[in-house]
C-alpha cells in the first residue's frame, strides 16, 4: 500500500508542475482550447478545408499526424492558401493538436 501511495504522490507532483502536455499560445490551468494562425496568403474566398490532428493522452501516448500534407489531403486542397491551428487541453489528462489548410 505504501508504494502505491508514493507512486499516486509522484504522479500527483508531476501533473502539478505546470507542464502542458498539448503547447498553445495561450494557456490555461485547468485546460485550454485556442485555435491561431502562422501565416496566411491570398484571398480568404477559399472552397476547400482540410484538418489532420494528432491526440495524446497524458502525455505519455500520442498519435495521429498533425502535417501538412495530411491537412492537405483530408480537404482534398492542392494550393494552400492559409494554414492555422487549433490546440485543447483538458486537465492535462486529454489533448490534440490540429493543422488546419484552407485552398484550392
Amino acid at each position: 500500500m505504501t508504494r502505491m501511495s508514493a507512486v499516486v504522490a509522484a504522479l500527483v507532483a508531476v501533473s502539478l508542475t505546470g507542464c502542458m502536455i498539448v503547447d498553445t499560445p495561450v494557456m490555461g490551468v485547468f485546460g485550454s482550447r485556442v485555435r491561431w494562425g502562422e501565416f496566411a496568403q491570398g484571398d480568404d474566398k477559399t472552397t476547400k478545408e482540410g484538418k489532420a490532428c494528432m491526440e495524446t493522452l497524458l502525455g505519455l501516448f500520442a498519435r495521429g499526424d498533425a502535417s501538412v500534407r495530411a491537412a492537405k489531403a483530408n480537404g482534398g486542397i492542392n494550393e494552400v492558401l492559409t494554414i492555422d491551428h487549433s490546440a485543447r487541453n483538458f486537465l492535462n489528462i486529454v489533448g490534440d493538436w490540429c493543422t488546419i489548410v484552407r485552398g484550392k
